[in-house]
Order: C-alpha cells, then structure tokens, then sequence
C-alpha cells in the first residue's frame, strides 16, 4: 500500500502541470484507477485499455521465452556444442545455457524498444497535456520479436523513434493510427537498412573472435533455402515447434496457437481474422501447387521451390502464423465489422504467399499484406456498411410497397 499511496500523492500533487501525465500512467500501469462512478446509467467491466494491453503482452511472454531458447540452443548447434541428433529428452538440450545466450542477445533489444519508444510517448504526452497512451505496451513487446536478432541497437532506436513519431503520434496517438506501429517499425528497417533485413538470412550464433573466425554467422532461414530452390533439412516437426533459425518470436508454431487460443478466449482477437487469412493462404498455396503440378513451373523457374511447397507447409514457416496471431488482430488497424473482418484476413493471407514466392529480395510476405490491408480496412468496412444499409432499405421498400 505505500507504493500505491506515494504514487497517488504524486498525482494529485502534480494535478494540472505538465508532469500530471507521467504520474498518472505510472499509477494507472500498476493498479486500478481510482476514479468511480456515482450517478448515471455505465457500462461497468473488470478491465480497461491498460489491462487489455497487459493481457496481448501475457500471450507474447512465452513466444519470447521460447524465442530466447532457440537462439541459444541454434548458437550451440552452430559451434558444435550441441549436436540435433542427440534429441529432445538430452541434457544438453535442455541446458540453461541456451536460454542465457538468449537472453544476453534479446534483453538489450526489449530495453532499447521500450526505453526509446516510452520516452517519446512521454514526451508527447507532456507536451500536448494527455494522458500517456498504453499502445506502445504491446509495441514495444512485438519489436524485439520480429527484428533480427543481430540488428544494432542504434538502428533500432532510430527505427522505432520513426515508427512512434512518424507512424502514430502524427495521426493523433493510439486508437488514430492506420498502421501498425510495430510493422510500420519493421518497414522502416526494410526500406532504410535493405541489407540487415533481406529476410533470408538470420544470426545463429555469436562466437567469440579469433583469429580467421567471424563474430558472427549468418544461418539461412527455411523460406531463403527454399527460394533458392535448395531442399530444406529440417523436419516438419522441427518447423512446428520452433527449432530453427528465424526471428525471436516467429519459429515456433505451437506456442503462437497457445498465444492465439488464450486471446480468443480473452476475446481480445479476432478468430475471424486469424482463421480467414489462414484460408486466404491456404487457398494462394493451393493455386501455387496446382500450378507446378500441371507442369506450367518447372525446376528451372527461380519461384519452384516456394511454389512447389506443400501448401500447408506455409503455415508453420516464416513470421506468417506470428503476424496473423499478433498483428493482423490489431483492433485499432483491422476491419471492424465482421463481415470485413472476413475479406480483410482472408486477402492477409492471400497476399503474404503471394509476396512470399514472388518477392525476390525478401522470401516473407506477411509484414507487406498486413500494412497493405491495413490502408484498405476502413474501405472495406465503408463498403460492407453501405452494402447492409442498401439491404435494409430494400427490405424497407418491400414493406412499404
């Protein structure tokens, strides 16, 4: 209790001055507000926009935790500490030291995502006598996650000062912003910095310096194997949990559903997004497959190995199960009504294969379709609107006639 009380003295000492914002959010992050209602009808729930926020971070805990194994555990496969052969119940496979390689890679990028980020939010919360918007919770999580793992750290920074700035606060802050501030983030480092995110390669390990020896090896992902038409090692049941090169958060198939059920239950995501833009590619890698099969692509084609990819593969490669879980589920950016939310997840997932065979520079396409749908969402909300009310007036007519 004197935490809490020293923070509310705080508040209320600060009460109309311009640090009155910075108190407030720190007090309103770690408890309740204070504020009740007296008189009037109110719509009253157990939870708020702060504790939603709470609630999307609590999904994207273990994706982190489990993020910060594999890379540890893929540094020790890539210096021969550890061989893949010696299986899931071996000791060394469950050694603490994966998960500490991890951490000492991923700790610094979730410090600089949150510790940039907050300060300007703060910043422009003093300035124009706000409150301090709680979005930047959940983006500041989903940085760390979908950058790669060697990116500098004044590259990040640079990154999300552009995305916080640029890609919300312009807008007039959170609930105003028509892009996704983490992949608006991502898309500046694409652009910006082609070379660190080209997608097809990702950091494995870190060794220590020696004479004729790198600091740092490059492992190829799946999806860059794949586009250079080269046959992929690992197994499927590699790809669906998660040990394999790629980004923090994005490997592991299995602990993303167990993020995407808790926020179904939660009703925080939509399951009409996540389940539509996976038909959307189901469909695209079905069309795909046809077509090698019918003999129109042959071996020689730059585009067979990801076209000749079973289609449900897909699923459980690249950042495309992460970025419809995670991303394409943002309720500020995503249709609204739910016949949109159909249309909008399904040509999410439509597109992402699509861009993902097609791109040469960057074998991933889920990044791309969702900033893509998200300028197109309010059009197609406007139009699923205007269809219900053309319905409605026919029905109408038919009853006055």
């Amino acid at each position: 209790m004197g935490l809490k009380n020293t923070l509310h003295n705080l508040k209320e000492k600060y009460k109309g001055t311009k640090m009155a914002p910075a108190f407030n959010a720190i007090h309103t992050f770690l408890y309740l507000p204070n504020e009740t209602t007296h008189n009037g009808t109110h719509i009253k729930a157990a939870d708020d926009l702060k504790r939603t926020m709470n609630t999307v971070i609590m999904a994207l805990v273990p994706c982190l935790i489990f993020g910060m194994f594999n890379a540890g555990y893929q540094h020790h496969l890539a210096t021969g500490t550890i061989e893949a052969a010696e299986g899931f119940f071996s000791y060394s496979f469950w050694s603490i030291d994966n998960l500490v390689v991890g951490l000492w890679k991923v700790l610094p990028l979730i410090i600089v995502s949150y510790g940039v980020g907050l300060v300007i939010e703060f910043i422009f919360a003093v300035i124009k006598g706000h409150e301090v918007e709680e979005g930047y919770l959940v983006t500041g999580m989903l940085v760390p996650l979908i950058v790669p793992i060697d990116i500098p750290l004044w590259m990040l920074a640079v990154a999300v000062a552009f995305g916080v700035v640029i890609g919300k606060e312009v807008f007039g802050g959170t609930g105003m912003n028509i892009l996704n501030p983490a992949l608006t983030i991502r898309a500046f480092l694409f652009f910006a910095y082609p070379t660190w995110m080209s997608g097809d390669k990702v950091w494995v390990h870190g060794a220590v310096e020696t004479a004729g020896t790198p600091d740092a090896i490059s492992g190829e992902t799946i999806l860059g194997t794949l586009a250079q038409n080269q046959e992929v090692s690992h197994s499927i049941a590699d790809m669906f949990f998660g040990f394999i090169p790629g980004s923090v958060g994005e490997t592991s198939t299995l602990i993303i559903l167990l993020g995407a059920l808790f926020l179904i239950f939660t009703k925080i995501g939509s399951w009409r997004i996540m389940l539509s833009s996976v038909l959307g590619a189901i469909v695209m890698g079905l069309i795909f497959n046809l077509t090698v099969d019918s003999g129109w692509i042959t071996e020689s084609s730059k585009f067979y190995g990801l076209m000749s990819t079973v289609w449900w593969h897909h699923l459980i490669i690249g950042g495309f199960a992460f970025g419809v879980v995670f991303m394409a589920t943002d309720p500020v950016t995503a249709s609204q009504t739910n016949k949109g939310k159909w249309i909008y997840g399904f040509l999410i997932g439509f597109i992402s294969i699509l861009i993902r065979v097609f791109n040469p520079a960057y074998p991933e396409g889920v990044m791309l379709a969702i900033l893509l749908m998200n300028v197109f969402a309010p059009t197609i909300d406007h139009y699923v609107v205007q269809g219900n009310v053309k319905k409605r007036m026919k029905r109408l007519k038919a009853k006055t006639a």
